[in-house]
């Protein structure tokens, strides 16, 4: 079965591919599809940032729709950058720009737990919205490790996995990552109702 990534990331678009293609799912991006909306999060939580770009697809194609939200939840930040992750260091910011304002942030910070969370939202051709979240554990390291995965991938250590999402291969990060763990959560809930 083919389903649009509502989303422009690659990192997630690949992500999801890996995921979902093992499942049977065939995924491709909104621009594969001739898809071209700028689809304003407005929402509080990652759960309603998702369902708002699943939406926002899904009335332009006719087949499901998948889209995410997810960041990073410092504790010593109170949770931020939480749902502004992607906006952390301003709007044309880079990842290294975003991983640059955190160390900066944090620096001489003794506390540096931190979660990486998703929300996925799925929609299907005849309206069915279906949401789930997936939680990681891990620290934030004093400086870059790996030139892997995106985002704050090279200063996420991982505690379950012993290692910096950015030296992670694509397999160990899939295994046990917040996105991974709620696309699974997803894939489930489709088995049943399929």
């Amino acid at each position: 079965m083919k389903i649009v990534a509502a989303t422009t990331n690659k990192g997630k678009i690949r992500e999801f591919q890996e995921i979902l293609g093992e499942l049977g799912y065939q995924v491709v991006s909104m621009h594969d599809e001739g898809i071209d909306v700028e689809v304003e999060e407005t929402g509080s939580t990652f759960s309603e940032n998702a369902l708002i770009k699943a939406r926002a697809v899904a009335l332009l194609c006719d087949s499901p729709v998948i889209a995410d939200d997810s960041g990073l939840c410092v504790d010593a930040m109170d949770g931020a950058p939480g749902i502004y992750s992607a906006r952390f260091a301003g709007e044309d910011a880079t990842d290294y720009d975003r991983n640059v304002k955190l160390l900066e942030t944090l620096e001489g910070e003794e506390n540096r737990k931190a979660q990486y969370v998703a929300a996925i939202a799925y929609i299907s051709p005849d309206g069915v919205e279906i949401t789930t979240e997936g939680t990681i554990e891990g620290e934030i390291l004093t400086e870059e490790h790996g030139t892997g995965g995106f985002g704050y991938d090279p200063l996420f250590w991982c505690t379950e996995i012993k290692k910096c999402f950015g030296e992670a291969t694509p397999d160990e990060k899939n295994a046990v990552s917040h996105r991974g763990r709620a696309l699974k959560k997803l894939c489930e809930i489709l088995k049943e109702e399929n």
